[in-house]
């Protein structure tokens, strides 16, 4: 298949998946004259392991195993942004080695120069990349804020084509997971009252591709799910948390609502094809529920139906859906939620931040304020 793609010539083999050859590594290692632990053991577990540790030896392990450490959920979060650059860096001397080797196509030398300088974008002083795997479309987290005090954490998840080279992008920059999570945190920090906040830019599932029939199923959703949960439960500090949820990332928020944590306050999706659920109540949260959507946002059109694995359910934007609808003011297509000064991205941070009564609610919608004795939408 990958030869067929463009990746290398029938002459190679495909290149092996370095994070599995870590976790078999780990799986051999020792430290303080114990084993590690299981990758897949609780957050909790995790911390209690990492809490007995040195700080020089929780910093060998980062560096000998940095694409292990840097996405368990439960290790300090400081250790996993540590970890995560020693694993860029290497990512980085790998890539620049595949532009050069001879065994790969020309499609898959530009592939891996594509990589290069994003994996160096990503080491830019100051970036808080919360998790990284390099392996396949690959995922990725990164956080603006500090987490560890933060009085509010918003989790932006995104939708198809969520992968490595598409986490970032210089055009179409709002449209992209971090763009979006930037543009909510400085949005954020200008309407909170008093309030610190840290945002996430939440691409660490196995997004499916826009053109690909996992797109229109549940599938990949069900296991991005599972993964929201674990990176939830795992945050630092009580603070109060919020799920944004575009696209097709918003069925990976409807998949996992019901089990999320109780710390999760809000859950707003934009431009939704559905959340799997035929209303709020379908969704199993005690969470409160908004849904934006742009007149133009073409995803509209889209059939929403569910049959067995095939569609997602009903449309979060009817009244019987029963969510809080809020104005999209501006916004354009199906990417433009997150531009800067449009209506819908303050209604997103008013959301964030806790301060829901000064949201601008859908045109046709008396009140969707949920300290409003009259808001027609309550969850």
């Amino acid at each position: 298949m990958l030869v067929t793609a463009g990746w290398l010539s029938s002459r190679a083999e495909p290149r092996p998946d370095v994070y599995e050859q870590e976790l078999g590594a780990w799986e051999d290692g020792h430290v303080a004259g114990g084993p590690l632990p299981d990758p897949d053991a609780s957050p909790a577990r995790l911390t209690d392991f990492f809490a007995g540790l040195s700080v020089a030896q929780q910093r060998r392990l980062a560096e000998r195993y940095p694409l292990v450490v840097g996405n368990l959920d439960g290790a300090p979060v400081q250790l996993r942004y540590l970890a995560n650059r020693y694993g860029l860096a290497e990512a980085v001397v790998a890539e620049r080695a595949r532009m050069n080797d001879e065994r790969l196509s020309p499609t898959g030398q530009r592939e891996a120069g594509r990589r290069m300088h994003r994996y160096e974008s990503m080491l830019s002083e100051g970036r808080q990349i919360l998790a990284f795997d390099p392996t396949g479309r690959g995922r990725a987290a990164e956080v603006m804020g500090d987490l560890e005090s933060a009085d509010r954490i918003s989790v932006v998840v995104p939708g198809v084509d969520s992968g490595l080279l598409n986490f970032e992008r210089t055009a179409g920059r709002y449209s992209a997971p971090v763009g979006m999570a930037q543009a909510l945190y400085d949005e954020e920090r200008a309407v909170a009252d008093g309030e610190s906040t840290a945002v996430i830019a939440w691409a660490d599932y196995d997004a499916p591709p826009s053109i690909a029939m996992s797109a229109a199923t549940a599938e990949l959703a069900t296991a991005g799910a599972d993964r929201l949960v674990d990176a939830v439960g795992a945050l630092p500090g009580d603070a109060r948390v919020a799920l944004f949820c575009h696209s097709y990332g918003s069925v990976v928020c409807g998949v996992a609502a019901a089990e999320l944590p109780g710390r999760v306050s809000d859950i707003a999706v934009a431009g939704s094809p559905g959340m799997r659920a035929s209303d709020v109540g379908d969704l199993g949260t005690t969470a409160r529920v908004w849904a934006i959507r742009a007149n133009d946002d073409w995803i509209e059109d889209v059939p929403h139906m569910e049959i067995g694995p095939i569609g997602f359910g009903q449309d979060p934007v009817t009244p019987d859906f029963g969510a809080r609808l809020l104005s999209a003011g501006g916004a354009e297509g199906h990417s433009g939620y997150f531009t800067p000064g449009e209506t819908s991205l303050t209604n997103l941070a008013l959301v964030g931040t806790g301060e829901v009564n000064d949201v601008t609610c859908a045109p046709g919608v008396l009140s969707c304020a949920p300290l409003d004795p009259c808001a027609s939408h309550a969850t």
